[in-house]
C-alpha cells in the first residue's frame, strides 16, 4: 500500500479539520533523485496524468499529419477539460478533421464540470461535453491510421491500445501486465507505475532525451501544444491552465484522478509526479505548488499567481469562506 507523509491540511477556522498525506518524486532525465516523498516504488495509476503520452502515441502513428491537426487538436487530445463552450467546439472540430462523428465516442456522458457551462446548457450533455472527449477523438484518429474498427477501441487488446501503451511503457521503461492494467473512468485501459518511474518519463518529456527519435519528436509536438495552449488542457480556473500559464512555456504538466499531477519540468531538466494518497484532488494543487518552489521550478511572483490553488477557499453553503486548504507550515 502506498505510504505519504502528511503535507496538506484543511483548515476550519483555526483548527486543522482533516490532513492528507502525499507521495512525490522528481527527477532527472538520468534517474538522479531530486526529492522524494513517502514510497516513491509503490506502482500507481497515473490516470490522466499519462494523456500526454497518449496523444504522443497518436503523432507517432501519423494522425497529426494526416488530418493536419493543430496546436488546439493535440491540446484538447491531452485534455481533461471542463466542458466549457470552447472546449466541445474544439472536439467537435477535431471529429470532423478525422471524418468521424461523435456518436463513435465511447467515453460516456458527462456534464460540464465548469458550473456557468453546465448552467447554461439548453440541452442534455452529450460525449463531447465528457472532459476525455478530447483523448478519445485522439484514439479514433489513431483507429483511422491504423485502419484498424472502432469496435472495441475501449479495450487493451485492440490494436490502438496495444500503440498506447507500447509508446506509454517505452517512455516509463516499464512494463504492464495484466496485474498493472485497471479501467480508467472514461472507459480506456489505465496503467500503474511507480512514481519514480513516471517522474523520470515526464523528466524525458521535458528534455525529449533518452527517448526513440520518433517518440521524441510525438512528445515535442504534444508537449508544444499543451504549452501554446493550456485553457484546452483544462479551462477556467484549472491548475494545470493557470500553471502552465504561469510557467511562461517551461512547465508542461497534467493532473490525473484520485490526486495525481505530474509536471514537466524545462528548465530543471526533470520531472515531478506526485500522489495524495487517499485520493483527494483538492490536496494535489497545494502540494504541487509547494513542490515546484522547493524544486526552484517556479519564483516567488509565480507562486503569488497560483495563490488561489496554493491555499484554496473552504466555503459553506451560503459562499462565505469558513476554512482554507494548504500545505502544512514547514513543507
Amino acid at each position: 500500500m502506498l505510504q505519504g507523509l502528511p503535507f496538506v491540511a484543511a483548515w476550519r477556522g483555526e483548527r486543522i479539520e482533516s490532513i492528507h498525506a502525499v507521495a512525490a518524486c522528481a527527477c532527472g532525465v538520468d534517474g538522479e533523485l531530486l526529492l522524494a516523498l513517502g514510497d516513491i516504488d509503490e506502482p500507481v495509476y497515473l490516470r490522466s496524468a499519462a494523456k500526454p503520452f497518449i496523444a504522443a502515441a497518436v503523432v507517432r502513428a501519423g494522425a497529426a499529419d494526416r488530418f493536419a491537426l493543430d496546436d488546439r487538436d493535440l491540446a484538447i487530445m491531452s485534455a481533461s477539460h471542463s466542458g466549457e463552450p470552447d472546449h466541445v467546439v474544439a472536439v467537435r472540430a477535431l471529429l470532423e478533421k478525422i471524418g468521424v462523428r461523435p456518436e463513435d465516442l465511447q467515453c460516456g456522458v458527462q456534464p460540464p464540470s465548469y458550473e456557468p457551462a453546465a448552467l447554461a446548457l439548453a440541452e442534455p450533455p452529450t460525449a463531447l461535453h465528457n472532459n476525455c472527449s478530447g483523448k478519445h477523438a485522439g484514439i479514433l484518429a489513431l483507429c483511422r491510421v491504423l485502419d484498424v474498427p472502432f469496435t472495441d477501441y475501449l479495450h487493451a487488446s485492440h490494436p490502438a491500445q496495444q500503440a498506447i501503451l507500447a509508446l506509454c511503457e517505452r517512455v516509463c521503461d516499464d512494463r504492464f501486465g495484466p496485474e498493472r492494467l485497471g479501467v480508467d473512468g472514461c472507459g480506456i485501459p489505465v496503467f500503474a507505475t511507480s512514481l519514480r518511474r513516471a517522474a523520470r518519463a515526464y523528466a524525458r518529456f521535458a528534455t525529449l532525451q533518452d527517448l526513440e527519435s520518433g517518440d521524441a519528436e510525438a512528445l515535442a509536438r504534444v508537449r508544444a501544444a499543451m504549452i501554446a495552449e493550456p485553457f484546452y488542457v483544462g479551462g477556467t480556473g484549472r491548475f494545470d491552465t493557470d500553471l502552465m500559464r504561469a510557467g511562461n512555456g517551461r512547465i508542461a504538466c497534467k493532473a490525473g484522478a484520485e490526486g495525481v499531477h505530474a509536471s514537466a519540468l524545462l528548465d530543471a531538466a526533470a520531472g515531478l509526479v506526485l500522489k495524495v494518497v487517499d485520493g483527494t484532488r483538492r490536496a494535489a494543487a497545494p502540494a504541487a505548488v509547494v513542490l515546484l518552489a522547493r524544486l526552484r521550478a517556479i519564483d516567488n511572483m509565480q507562486v503569488s499567481a497560483l495563490e488561489s490553488h496554493a491555499s484554496a477557499a473552504v466555503t459553506n453553503a451560503a459562499g462565505m469562506r469558513v476554512g482554507t486548504i494548504a500545505a502544512l507550515i514547514g513543507n
